[in-house]
């Protein structure tokens, strides 16, 4: 599923209640570029998961990786690192998403991950299962195009402003709104965003109206990378908006190997 090869009416369908409603994976695919692989039927998929239990990882891999089994994925499901390690499994992966929030991650498997990506398989996650691991690995945060610096706070109640409407990801969505963490991240100045949020000043003054990335999309060599900073526990995605951002990111991320790498340099992005 691409943006290029379902119209914006296809590939945004909000059913009643907000649910999204999507095609199954592949089922309407586009003409691929010359020396790309063939689609395979089903896409493979790695779900990595661990990492500080706050954030929920095993209730996250409850919720997606039944809908991603549904959507058309083959999914290897992990609660180690260990995988990104194993080099013939990587190169079979389409698409890797993670749940590990802080943590370490030894020098093979952090190599494993890299290479995969910046060879073209995809990423995605969301708060701090991506946006805030292994904090002391520069080049995993190179990749990501940010990490989390801090949430004034805590629990409070936000807006998220979809900044991109033409985007499959975001396309069909409105501005919405969350009571959950609202991340301060340091983020990649040519990342393609695509929502964000404004800081108030009440908790810390010299932040005020400050205009942070909430989600986006960018590459990594030859690899899509997808990251929202929503998602802090798996309540927030009772919130439709949130659901469907998630979703559709992950379908992004899965096309890396079938389709050209985007350009995806954007520096600038609306700041209200």
């Amino acid at each position: 599923m691409s943006e290029k090869s379902l119209g914006r009416r296809d590939f945004v369908k909000l059913a009643t209640g907000g649910a999204l409603a999507l095609p199954a994976l592949g089922a309407r695919a586009g003409a691929q570029p010359a020396g790309a692989p063939p689609r395979p039927a089903k896409r493979k998929a790695l779900f990595v998961y661990g990492g500080w239990d706050g954030h929920e990882p095993a209730k996250c891999r409850d919720l997606f990786v039944p809908w991603m089994q549904k959507t058309g994925f083959e999914v290897v499901v992990s609660d180690t690192q260990a995988p990104y390690a194993d080099a013939a499994l990587m190169k079979a992966i389409d698409l890797v998403v993670q749940v590990w929030t802080m943590g370490t991650i030894a020098k093979e498997p952090l190599k494993g991950l890299l290479d995969a990506v910046k060879g073209g398989t995809g990423l995605a996650g969301w708060h701090g299962g991506l946006g805030d691991a292994y904090r002391q690995e520069t080049e995993y945060r190179y990749m990501v195009g940010g990490d989390w610096v801090a949430h004034p706070g805590g629990i409070i109640e936000y807006e998220v402003h979809v900044t991109d409407h033409e985007d499959p990801i975001t396309a069909g969505l409105g501005d919405f709104k969350m009571k959950s963490e609202q991340y301060l991240m340091h983020v990649n100045p040519n990342n393609k965003v695509l929502a964000t949020t404004h800081f108030g000043g009440a908790v810390d003054a010299w932040i005020q109206g400050s205009t942070m990335p909430v989600v986006w999309k960018k590459v990594y060599g030859k690899g899509r990378v997808f990251y929202t900073s929503l998602g802090h526990v798996v309540g927030d995605f009772d919130v439709p908006q949130a659901l469907a951002i998630v979703q559709r990111g992950i379908l992004w991320a899965s096309e890396s190997r079938y389709e050209p790498t985007p350009d995806l340099v954007s520096p600038a992005y609306p700041l209200k």
